[in-house]
């Protein structure tokens, strides 16, 4: 009877003990509406939570000294290999012809035929166009007259000074007259021809600019625009810096962004001539053109190789720092154990050309070195570092 006794009071305490924690939750005091109890819970909650924070803070001190990599910074990095290297220089350039050509009269007069139309293939030495010679033929037909009298008459003389008849000065005014006129029939024959219009190389007709009727200049009106498309090339100017790279022979890559389409050809010919206006010197680069695709004056993309390393060590130009010096220099690891910790090691480099993202070093650095990448501005030249990625190299 009196252990029941005792188990009752027990009961009765701990369901007096899960009311009183019912009572003091903030839920509780909160709907009591009482300012007294609000500030007194609030002050039990603050003595709470600096006590909490303390052992979080005991908690932290002896993490720090049993974990020794806590502050270690993480790191990637990747291995130098030797890889080959093409530096690209990349220009703009102009597809043009040596075979374009406006083509303007050598005679004025009016322009009384054209035989040609755009789009028609024409032959080197083929007419194109008649201008009028303005009675030019009919001079031709009278001078042709006398010359074939005083042929005649020359020839008579001749034969009787070789015969001893007649004197001397006769056989010579007969000749020097013969002469001059033949003479002036060829340059009158010249003067007519001028009034043909012929095409200089065979081509196709690209347009007829001045039509049959029109009065026309000599060397001032354009009559006929006539190309070739056989022969095309590229020229551009390249800065001087490049002028012992960039040479007759050297590989190039074309893009046209208007047709989509990319060729793999050569530089045909490199200037020795510096432009002093823009220190720029010219170069041409031969397109095949067999399916006539390629128009003059089309914007093309070069890429001219114009140094290639077969041996290189190439690094992301993002991992390069510089010291107040001016000397280049990148994070590398040394002596990492088998839980990938290491330190970092600060090497001062000695960089070539560029190409995209990447860098060629020249020295400081050797195939199979190991490089800080994600992490290299943040570590410090002899600090423990911890790698937790490497790349594929």
């Amino acid at each position: 009877m009196k252990h029941i006794f005792t188990l009752l009071i027990l009961v009765l305490v701990l369901a007096s003990c899960g009311g009183d924690k019912k009572k003091n939750t903030v839920e509780s005091v909160l709907q009591s509406n009482n300012l007294e109890n609000i500030r007194k819970k609030r002050a039990d909650l603050v003595n709470d939570q600096q006590v909490i924070q303390s052992k979080i803070k005991q908690l932290d001190d002896a993490i720090s000294k049993i974990d020794t990599v806590k502050n270690v910074p993480l790191i990637t990095t990747f291995t130098a290999k030797q890889e080959v290297f093409k530096h690209m220089l990349e220009i703009q350039g102009n597809v043009t012809t040596k075979n374009l050509l406006v083509i303007t009269p050598e005679y004025n007069g009016i322009l009384t035929n054209v035989y040609v139309k755009e789009g028609q293939k024409v032959s080197k030495g083929q007419i194109l166009a008649k201008i009028d010679d303005g009675g030019l033929s009919q001079q031709l037909s009278q001078l042709q007259i006398q010359a074939d009298l005083g042929k005649t008459t020359f020839e008579r003389q001749k034969r009787l000074w070789e015969q001893n008849i007649g004197s001397e000065i006769q056989y010579l005014q007969a000749k020097s007259t013969y002469e001059s006129q033949v003479e002036a029939i060829n340059q009158l024959k010249q003067q007519i021809a001028k009034t043909t219009v012929r095409a200089p190389f065979s081509g196709t007709i690209d347009d007829v600019i001045t039509e049959q009727g029109s009065v026309v200049g000599a060397g001032q009106t354009p009559l006929i625009r006539i190309v070739n498309l056989n022969n095309m090339y590229i020229e551009t100017d390249v800065p001087e810096s490049y002028i012992t790279d960039v040479t007759k022979g050297k590989h190039v890559t074309v893009e046209f962004p208007v047709l989509g389409k990319t060729i793999e050809t050569e530089v045909r010919q490199a200037s020795d001539y510096i432009n002093p206006a823009n220190r720029t010197f010219k170069v041409e680069v031969g397109i095949p053109n067999s399916n006539k695709s390629i128009k003059p004056n089309l914007t093309a993309k070069l890429k001219i190789n114009d140094y290639t390393n077969e041996k290189a060590l190439l690094v992301p130009q993002s991992i390069i720092s510089e010291n107040a010096e001016g000397e280049q220099y990148v994070y590398v690891v040394n002596n990492k154990n088998s839980n990938k910790e290491g330190t970092a090691s600060r090497v001062i480099i000695k960089t070539g050309k560029t190409q995209g993202d990447v860098i060629e070093v020249l020295e400081g650095i050797e195939s199979g070195t190991e490089i800080i990448q994600e992490g290299a501005r943040s570590v410090k030249d002899g600090q423990a570092v911890k790698v937790i990625n490497l790349s594929k190299d």
